[in-house]
């Protein structure tokens, strides 16, 4: 595939261009280069990439370069699963509709707002784009007073946290009013096995694109690693926060009672903190975010909803102050940094019991910088499993090669010396071919039997 240079050969409506360059976007994203052409074809899809890789606009771009703001109709729908996402979704299709020439309505629905007002103004006017959470959708379609049976295009964003929050059936119902000749498109982070009945149902033939990325995070990301083995957590979290002197740093922790108690503690030491999870009412939710987008703040402590559903702009540094039991939230935390080519630093503290958390992350390939606090300043620490590669790192050789190590070590001739060395290297190369060959077999093993399953 061509390089695209620039958002110019998609050949998008004058105002699109107008509000990339207000927002500073001149290149597409990997995402963007594949996906965009295939949605201008009309196709559905079936999208699966990493975090803060582009995706929102991956879709508004080639579909609101096909509202006609003259029909006086519904002609998009999107749903996200959080009202966070939602909301996200919809400011940038605002930002994008205001360069317009002629009004596009764009409606946001999502709980915790006015119905009735929402009702009302239904019954004057419908907008051209709906944007929402599945249930608030759902009950203005089922109040009658939403139409969206005219739309040419649906959108399921991050379909498997809709899966993971119990919000598939509300999206089912919502397809089942779609037309038949509907163009959908179903991003998604993963692909779990109970997606796929859904998937299979309401779209024929899609074009399923698996976005593949050298690095699993932005690789503008730092991560480092800090033993807390004999330490204080809530302390730990303290120093890190007050020792990098972050911009913006956002602090996870698994549970609401952690996210509770760590809040606590940064207050009582005279930081000004913000907190996100699930207990919090729709209405604080959004003032907090108000406030932190406003810079108010500059400590977030927050549960993984925030992870996949809140997009803050400026986020510096992530701090883990627990390993999240789902490795894909890992990467999703991280994602909160290092947004748009902008450097991030992401702190994952562990304890000894965490190792083999720690082992499935760096699977996905991510690579830690051990580190450590000493006297107020983060200093580079020895890796954790120094041993372990040391012992690695000692070539296994048979008798025979053994014996030629050996030999090596005594007075020989030169000649003689470079037949030893070359076959000692011929010997270890003949091993990495044997374990290569053996990974390419058991990888060929793994793509027959999910084909199968397909």
């Amino acid at each position: 595939m061509r390089k695209l240079e620039n958002f110019q050969l998609f050949q998008l409506q004058p105002y699109l261009y107008e509000a990339l360059e207000e927002k500073g976007f001149k290149i597409p994203t990997a995402v963007q280069q594949k996906i965009i052409p295939i949605i201008q074809k009309g196709k559905s899809v079936v999208g699966q990439s990493q975090t803060g890789s582009g995706k929102t606009h991956t879709f508004l771009l080639p579909l609101m370069n096909k509202i006609d703001p003259e029909e006086e109709k519904v002609q998009l729908v999107i749903t996200a699963p959080s009202r966070e996402l939602s909301n996200q979704i919809y400011q940038a299709a605002i930002q994008l509709a205001t360069h317009s020439p002629k009004e596009i309505r764009i409606s946001n629905f999502v709980g915790g707002t006015d119905k009735q007002r929402q009702l009302t103004k239904l019954k004057n006017q419908q907008p051209h784009i709906v944007i929402g959470t599945p249930g608030r959708v759902l009950d203005m379609i089922n109040e009658q007073a939403l139409k969206i049976h005219t739309a040419d295009a649906f959108v399921v964003d991050e379909a498997d946290m809709a899966l993971d929050l119990g919000f598939l059936n509300e999206v089912d119902q919502i397809a089942g009013r779609l037309p038949d000749t509907l163009q959908m498109l179903v991003f998604s982070a993963t692909i779990p096995e109970k997606l796929k009945p859904f998937l299979k149902k309401y779209m024929k033939n899609p074009v399923i694109e698996n976005i593949p990325t050298t690095t699993i995070i932005s690789d503008t990301i730092e991560n480092w690693l800090i033993s807390t083995k004999g330490k204080d957590k809530n302390q730990l979290v303290y120093q890190l926060l007050t020792t990098g002197q972050p911009y913006l740093a956002m602090v996870f922790a698994n549970t609401k009672q952690k996210v509770d108690n760590l809040e606590a503690y940064l207050k009582s030491q005279g930081l000004r903190v913000a907190k996100i999870h699930g207990d919090i009412s729709p209405r604080e939710r959004k003032r907090v975010m108000k406030q932190v987008q406003n810079l108010e703040f500059q400590y977030v402590v927050a549960t993984d909803l925030a992870a996949r559903g809140i997009d803050i702009e400026g986020v510096s540094h992530v701090i883990n102050a627990e390993i999240p039991h789902d490795a894909d939230f890992f990467i999703h935390r991280v994602g909160r940094t290092g947004r748009n080519g902008m450097s991030g630093i992401a702190i994952t503290l562990y304890e000894p019991s965490d190792e083999a958390s720690i082992n499935e992350i760096e699977k996905l390939g991510i690579h830690f910088q051990p580190k450590d606090i000493k006297n107020g300043e983060i200093i580079d620490s020895y890796d954790r499993n120094r041993r372990t590669k040391r012992e690695k790192t000692q070539v296994e050789l048979d008798p025979t090669m053994m014996g030629l190590v050996k030999k090596k070590k005594q007075k020989i001739k030169p000649g003689y010396k470079k037949k030893i060395t070359r076959a000692i290297a011929e010997d270890t190369e003949k091993k990495k071919r044997v374990e290569r060959r053996s990974q390419a077999r058991a990888i060929k093993k793994v793509k027959k039997q999910m084909n199968k399953k397909k």
